[in-house]
């Protein structure tokens, strides 16, 4: 591996996008540390700390949501766009056409979608704003001060917070693409990857210097044993495909014959990726948002109900984790069918004239691959809800409470290594240069 290091380095344009790519990340890590004023950000981080939701979107932001910087958005807005756009394309028609218009097509599509985020974002920011304004800081006052949009004290103040988290956000979109372009990898996953990467040593340190470290020496090292089991579990599963044989019919023009091979159709076995865990966390984590919120009624029974439901909901209890794990399989067969008609591999059969042995063209082949897709998802499914409840498990086992790495983090910084590295391995053969897997 550090021979091909040393010989993408050789190539000008390989060692340039390699150069832009980790420049791009320093600009990152710089827009992320830019703080928004009268902010308490030691109590800011003590409750991100203990929310689930939060700490997801802080996650997305690159750690960004602590220090309740201009990125305290990070590119999540734009991911959610994504996700919408891209489920309501097989529904509504204009969409569906554009998406079949080829590169000119998805390209209205992408412009729809970053027109979504800012109003998206515009929310979110707002939405995350109001709920630390409300809550005490342990210092006194709140967490943020001077904030609302309707009083005429702070309306200013407030369209100006507002205004720095959404320009935020699309600065590290547009960052991002400029990755895609002209840099190695994926931006906004490699954005994402950087803020992970980064708040890994800081995630180290209060592992090793946690009490439950020297308390509990040996639950630590099983922890940490768990996890690199857990790395290894995701790069199999991610890895993981069954290849359906296609053959495709022998064509004769002007004299020549063309066709006559036998190619693959590769299908994972996670095709979802990592939106289950974010769709599942973003229901689960809601409904106790609202009872804390409701936690300050005036009513008596309406603060008794409020309490129970985050008590029976909260991320630590048995419940939440078992319907925690449903959810995930659910989200996983449903958003793999979604990316799977999406595709429409039987049509394309059909019009370049390949076939699968012994299965006729067209409803059948669609059935068919159908039924091979919902039996290996089944593995990919159980493996994501496993991973999703995975640090419950590990912390009830080993007795450390102190995660270093979640279940969505793991899997974003596996994944984006390992398409990377592709990323690199191709652009290595194409110079005739061995790459990293051999």
């Amino acid at each position: 591996m550090l021979q091909a290091v040393i010989n993408a380095f050789k190539i000008p344009d390989l060692r340039r996008k390699i150069l832009f790519t980790l420049a791009m990340l320093v600009i990152f890590r710089f827009i992320a540390s830019i703080p928004i004023p009268n902010v308490d950000r030691e109590g800011l981080r003590e409750y991100i700390e203990s929310n689930q939701l939060l700490g997801m979107l802080n996650l997305f932001s690159g750690s960004g949501l602590t220090n309740f910087s201009i990125a305290a958005l990070g590119v999540y807005p734009y991911i959610t766009a994504s996700i919408i756009m891209q489920l309501m394309t097989p529904i509504i028609p204009r969409l569906n056409e554009l998406s079949m218009e080829g590169q000119q097509g998805r390209n209205r599509i992408n412009q729809y979608t970053h027109w979504l985020t800012v109003p998206l974002a515009l929310l979110q920011g707002y939405g995350q704003a109001l709920l630390f304004s409300q809550q005490s800081s342990p210092r006194g006052g709140t967490l943020i001060g001077n904030f609302g949009l309707f009083n005429g004290d702070t309306f200013l103040p407030t369209v100006a917070i507002l205004a720095s988290m959404v320009a935020g956000t699309m600065l590290l979109v547009w960052i991002g693409e400029l990755i895609t372009e002209n840099g190695i990898g994926n931006g906004i996953s490699i954005i994402i990857f950087g803020g992970i990467v980064a708040s890994m040593p800081g995630a180290v340190g209060s592992l090793l210097t946690g009490s439950s470290f020297g308390e509990n020496v040996i639950g630590t090292i099983f922890f940490l044993a768990i996890g690199l089991l857990t790395i290894v579990g995701v790069v199999l599963i991610n890895e993981g495909q069954r290849r359906i044989p296609v053959h495709h019919a022998k064509r004769v023009r002007s004299g020549r014959v063309y066709g006559g091979t036998t190619t693959f159709i590769p299908l994972k076995v996670n095709s979802a990726g990592m939106i289950p865990l974010i769709f599942a966390v973003s229901i689960m984590v809601f409904p106790g948002m609202v009872a804390s919120f409701l936690e300050s009624s005036n009513r008596e029974w309406l603060r008794e109900v409020a309490r129970e439901i985050r008590l029976w909901l909260s991320p630590n209890t048995v419940p939440y984790n078992i319907i925690y794990f449903l959810m995930v399989v659910g989200f996983t067969y449903f958003y793999t069918m979604v990316v799977f008609q999406q595709q429409r591999i039987p049509e394309t059969l059909q019009r370049q004239g390949a076939f699968v042995p012994g299965v006729r063209p067209g409803r059948n082949t669609l059935v068919y691959l159908q039924r091979v897709l919902t039996r290996i998802t089944l593995a990919g499914a159980l493996f994501l809800g496993l991973v999703a409840i995975l640090p419950f498990i590990a912390s009830r086992i080993t007795g450390v409470q102190t995660l270093l790495l979640s279940a969505t983090s793991l899997l974003i910084v596996v994944g984006v290594a390992i398409d990377t590295m592709r990323q690199l391995e191709a652009q290595l053969m194409m110079r005739n240069y061995e790459g990293f897997i051999r």
